[in-house]
């Protein structure tokens, strides 16, 4: 059974490249059923893009996307830096899919400001190939971090990562982050809105605060390349969703189960049948040996 829900807002899932986790995407898509589906941001990585490197798991997750586009949710596809390439056809619109630079909201009788977050990233605006290099410099790092998990699991060790060290720890990491969330949150507040939805720093975050008297929500989607999250709105709430693959192993396995059940079934009719196929063929014959 698919799960409900009116909004859901995934950003940074960087297709096209080593660190993106597609599959696991997939099966998230798959296990809901949404009104509203918003990108925001770096969803394809057109600037790592291989025509080498673009695997079936990927194309998947572009084909379920357009599966739910045509059975009636409606898909914001945000820009962001990695796909900024598409910002050329912004506002460009066919059926339910829709690409655009930011999106604004009513939702309960509040004022919602989504934008990929990029515009506040000063290595982006101003030094674009360093920014690139840092991109492919991050992508490496996440397949490292794949292969020593991979060596730690064997070990029994948990999975750990790097990524999230760096930006957790470094003091300049910390820094930046903590400056994107405060100038999102003091822009929105500037321009009166009361929520603020962004992706780019790959951290899922819910946090309210308040500037100018005015109280603001400041939330972020995370990604799925570190923390595989996402943003859900039900029942007029917001939470913060997190993959769990031993939740999609249990499903499949109830499913299985439930297939298995099937067809034990199947066989039971089918051998019930044939057994009175055979007492009402007995049957006939000891009446017609009677007569």
């Amino acid at each position: 059974m698919k799960r409900e829900l009116d909004i859901v807002v995934i950003s940074d899932v960087h297709l096209g490249t080593y660190g993106c986790h597609a599959r696991e995407l997939c099966n998230y898509l798959k296990s809901i059923k949404v009104d509203t589906l918003i990108l925001n941001g770096d969803f394809i990585d057109i600037w790592q893009f291989r025509k080498r490197y673009f695997p079936k798991e990927h194309m998947m997750v572009l084909q379920q996307v357009l599966k739910m586009a045509t059975k009636g949710t409606k898909v914001y596809y945000i820009t962001g830096n990695h796909d900024d390439v598409l910002r050329r056809y912004t506002d460009f619109s066919s059926g339910n899919i829709h690409l655009r630079d930011k999106l604004v909201l009513q939702l309960g009788g509040k004022k919602y400001w989504l934008f990929h977050g990029d515009i506040f990233d000063a290595s982006v605006k101003l030094s674009p190939y360093i920014a690139k290099l840092g991109g492919k410099g991050y992508d490496l790092l996440i397949v490292l971090n794949r292969l020593i998990n991979k060596l730690r699991s064997i070990m029994g060790k948990p999975h750990m990562s790097f990524a999230k060290k760096v930006k957790y720890k470094v003091k300049e990491a910390v820094k930046f982050i903590g400056n994107f969330e405060e100038t999102a949150i003091k822009l929105a507040a500037e321009q009166g809105y009361d929520y603020v939805i962004c992706g780019h720093i790959h951290r899922p975050t819910m946090r309210v605060d308040e500037q100018f008297g005015k109280k603001i929500i400041y939330l972020n989607s995370g990604d799925w390349v570190e923390n595989l999250t996402a943003l859900e709105y039900q029942w007029g709430r917001w939470s913060i969703y997190e993959y769990d693959q031993t939740d999609y192993d249990q499903l499949s396995s109830l499913l299985r189960v439930k297939e298995d059940e099937k067809e034990a079934m199947n066989e039971l009719i089918a051998i019930t049948f044939n057994k009175e196929s055979v007492l009402k063929g007995i049957a006939k014959k000891i009446i017609h040996s009677n007569r």
